[in-house]
């Protein structure tokens, strides 16, 4: 039975879960039935953090045009252009024993592409959720479902998986953010073209 969080809420990973290596973070959504004329596409990120809260370098920013961290411990699974059916839309893998000790936080953000052309934002997106899974066993450990809270935004910082005291945890945030993927880059320090 996982833990289902809300919004604020921190839970510990691996210490309640010890030997805990490899997990997935599956992301998934549903779109509403209102027609902007253009199909939704939504992508999910991680960003992985230094104690400073910003990326160091471009590496450090995974998504559907950068699909795995230089030090293999974490990969996309590739980009969902639609969004449709049950389960997981989008899937981020994580190997806990090769992220770098440089990095403290790793965020997961979901946007939508193209929003400001297609004026779609996320209060037409549904049934948002975040989920970690237990890679050996298939277990969901953990589950964050976002709710209805959005309305003009168009990216949002969903959770972040957070070192404390050599352990894992990992922190519900669900917080919206105005300007799509860029605004999350300059957010956690990327530079965009």
């Amino acid at each position: 039975m996982p833990i289902n969080l809300s919004k604020g809420q921190k839970v510990d990973l691996t210490k309640t879960n010890p030997g805990l290596k490899k997990i997935m973070v599956g992301l998934g959504w549903d779109v509403n039935a209102f027609d902007t004329g253009y199909a939704f596409d939504l992508d999910a990120s991680a960003f992985l953090l230094g104690e400073n809260g910003k990326c160091p370098t471009e590496k450090e920013f995974v998504f559907y045009g950068n699909l795995a961290h230089p030090s293999e411990s974490v990969t996309h699974m590739g980009d969902n252009l639609t969004g449709e059916g049950e389960g997981d839309d989008e899937q981020i893998e994580l190997d806990l024993t090769k992220i770098p000790n440089n990095i403290t936080r790793i965020a997961f953000t979901v946007t939508i592409y193209d929003a400001e052309v297609r004026k779609q934002n996320f209060g037409q997106v549904s049934n948002s959720f975040i989920r970690i899974v237990d890679s050996a066993t298939d277990t969901e450990l953990i589950r964050y479902d976002l709710g209805e809270d959005f309305s003009i935004e168009t990216a949002v910082v969903v959770g972040e998986l957070y070192r404390h005291n050599g352990e894992w945890k990992f922190n519900a945030i669900g917080s919206g953010f105005q300007g799509g993927l860029a605004a999350l880059c300059n957010h956690y320090g990327i530079e965009v073209a």
